[in-house]
């Protein structure tokens, strides 16, 4: 799950020259819709999801249809190591969020140590290694990095009693729907190269469609816990694979920066109550790209 959750920012970055955010959007939703939604309607579950139209459309939004264009976009200007490392501070601001809109919990000594850490961290990664980062591409990456700490706010008050599977294929079907006009006005005049075509294939099928059928398997053998481990790794796996394969520069300051987001996010995160296995299937960790 490390590996799969990790590569599409290396696929997005490969994909976003030939064609444009919108359409790949698209395609990637498209592509997961087509193989999740015939498991969701066979368990016959579509009236029961009728009455949470409301927050599934609000779901779909700020989970996927805003901070996938976001991203794709923020990759035409940065590095996909760089996009990687950003998003490990979602748990930080959800943190935050959490607190903010209402929660019980109250902040200890070492979640607001681990806010801090993480910042900084934040701070390192962008003021060492800018990758080139341009203020839209920088305000891209914040409505990203806010969206995917709001997604599950969204998912644990308004669809708790809808199974995990069911809401990522309802939402994936939704946001493609949401694009389609779009991706028929800004079809490529010519045929991607086969790179892009096998990039998006991959985006759509396995980090989509097959990753969350996976990720559910994974819950259930180790637990929904456990699985969240995935958060913390799956941005050093978009590093590794940006400077192997695309030859991104790494430097001490991408070093420092990343090890202190982790020690942040670990810190601001520890003894928070989980969410249940259905929910944390379609957690941050399981839709940020």
């Amino acid at each position: 799950m490390c590996v799969i959750w990790g590569l599409p920012y290396l696929l997005i970055r490969v994909s976003v020259h030939s064609v444009t955010p919108a359409l790949l959007v698209f395609m990637r939703t498209a592509i997961g819709a087509c193989l999740l939604l015939p498991f969701a309607i066979w368990r016959g579950r579509f009236r029961a999801v009728l009455p949470f139209w409301l927050p599934l459309v609000a779901y779909t939004l700020i989970e996927i249809a805003i901070p996938w264009v976001l991203l794709s976009e923020a990759e035409r200007t940065i590095t996909s190591s760089l996009s990687g490392l950003l998003v490990a501070a979602v748990p930080l601001a959800g943190t935050v969020i959490a607190r903010r809109s209402g929660g019980q919990e109250r902040l200890s000594r070492n979640h607001m140590a681990g806010l801090v850490v993480g910042l900084l961290g934040v701070a390192a990664v962008l003021g060492f290694d800018l990758g080139g980062m341009t203020i839209a591409a920088g305000l891209e990456m914040a409505v990203v990095i806010l969206c995917y700490a709001t997604g599950p706010q969204i998912l644990a008050r308004g669809l708790a009693d809808l199974p995990g599977l069911s809401v990522v294929a309802y939402s994936l079907g939704l946001a493609a729907l949401l694009y389609l006009p779009i991706a028929v006005i800004q079809l490529p005049v010519s045929w991607p190269s086969e790179k892009v075509v096998a990039s998006v294939a991959t985006l759509g099928v396995v980090c989509t469609a097959v990753a969350f059928i996976v990720f559910l398997q994974l819950i259930r053998q180790i637990g929904a816990v456990r699985a969240t481990v995935v958060t913390y790794v799956n941005p050093a796996v978009a590093v590794v694979l940006g400077v192997a394969v695309l030859h991104e520069h790494f430097s001490l300051g991408t070093a420092i920066g990343f090890a202190l987001i982790l020690a942040g996010s670990g810190l601001a995160t520890r003894g928070r109550r989980p969410l249940p296995p259905e929910l944390t299937a379609t957690a941050p960790a399981a839709l940020e790209t």
